[in-house]
């Protein structure tokens, strides 16, 4: 940015200041001294004749405390410029030259016998050579040079003295080094080189195929709380442990909960586990979700399900976390042939002689802002 960039902004200012106050009473009539309630009435005014705005950040930078010599953007000059009356930056600064005054100075120029007299007076005389001084000088001159020499000698010698320590320092310290480096990443990645990572793929026991569904698998440690993981439907299992024991908890809606513990002193890194199917749990979401006939559903549902069971909704709400049904309720939701069927969840179920005795289910929406 030039310096009559600068000033034509300063120009514009004053302009927009001037402009302004002919049908406004700001508390200032300076416009860096406006604030608050004055820079937003100049904002709306801005709006309305220029059809654009700037920020209150933006009036604070420019207008207020610009010492650092800076101008907008050049779209913000334009709005500024078409809020007095100009198309554009460009015509503004065109329409409102910046006349700068160059102070030259005259040089005189010197006659030729000035110059004459000049170099004469610059040129320096030589004075009268003394030979016996000369004489003295030179022999000085030998006697120093021996004696430098001799000293340079003396040097040399102490030099190659003392090489031999500092190379044997230098490597000292080389060595101190790498062993505080080599200290340092073994206390910082101590834990790791202990940890050993295993992988359990999980399969249905009936079908001997990959599960198709989301499992949980619950770490269990003594003396601390569980550790719930979430295994992606036919996805492994991947843990890394320094421990030499580990205990599971697998749990899905639709296969047996199983507790599975191994020695891992012996343990492969790799083993596929067999889960048995919840026989009942997968009728239950058979007969909620995928039968169409009516009738069918009803007597397939009064079968399996227990006249006492407990039946719980969980409900994405911030008032209502779960309601409860009883079994005729249930059936009658299920059996009802509403697009909410299509993502009914069965999420938890348990049986007790036979029977279904408790169910927890839940509805998932798309799209929670239609």
């Amino acid at each position: 940015m030039s310096e009559i960039e600068f000033l034509h902004f300063q120009s514009l200012k004053k302009a927009v200041q001037e402009k302004y106050l002919e049908t406004h009473s700001p508390s200032y009539s300076d416009i860096s001294k406006w604030k608050g309630i004055d820079i937003i009435y100049f904002q709306e005014d801005l709006r309305q004749k220029a059809k654009g705005n700037i920020s209150e950040k933006t009036f604070y930078t420019y207008f207020k405390n610009n010492s650092q010599e800076k101008i907008p953007r050049i779209d913000m000059l334009n709005i500024l410029t078409i809020y007095i009356g100009y198309n554009s930056w460009s015509e503004f600064k065109k329409k409102n030259p910046i006349e700068i005054e160059l102070e030259e100075k005259a040089e005189i120029p010197q006659t030729t016998e000035e110059k004459r007299h000049q170099t004469l007076d610059n040129t320096p005389t030589e004075p009268a050579v003394d030979l016996e001084k000369t004489t003295e000088k030179e022999s000085e001159k030998t006697q120093i040079s021996i004696d430098n020499q001799a000293f340079d000698e003396i040097n040399q010698n102490i030099d190659l003295d003392n090489t031999k320590p500092s190379f044997l320092r230098r490597y000292l310290w080389l060595g101190i080094s790498v062993f505080l480096f080599a200290t340092v990443l073994i206390l910082v990645f101590y834990d790791n080189l202990f940890y050993k990572k295993y992988t359990y793929a999980f399969t249905d026991a009936d079908r001997n195929s990959s599960i198709k569904g989301e499992l949980d698998v619950k770490i269990i440690r003594q003396n601390e709380s569980p550790i719930l993981f979430k295994v992606k439907p036919n996805s492994p299992f991947v843990y890394e442990t320094k421990s030499k024991s580990l205990k599971m908890v697998i749990s899905s809606p639709f296969y047996r909960t199983d507790t599975v513990t191994r020695d891992l002193k012996s343990a492969p890194e790799s083993e596929n586990i067999e889960l048995k199917p919840n026989d009942y749990a997968i009728q239950l979401f058979y007969y909620s979700k995928s039968i169409k006939d009516f009738k069918k559903k009803t007597d397939q549902l009064n079968r399996l399900i227990s006249d006492k069971a407990l039946i719980y909704q969980v409900v994405d709400s911030d008032i209502y976390g779960i309601e409860t049904l009883d079994k005729q309720k249930y059936i009658s939701l299920v059996t009802l042939p509403t697009t909410s069927l299509e993502n009914l969840e069965v999420i938890d179920s348990q049986m007790e002689n036979g029977k279904i005795v408790m169910i927890k289910f839940k509805i998932t929406e798309d799209e929670k802002i239609k």
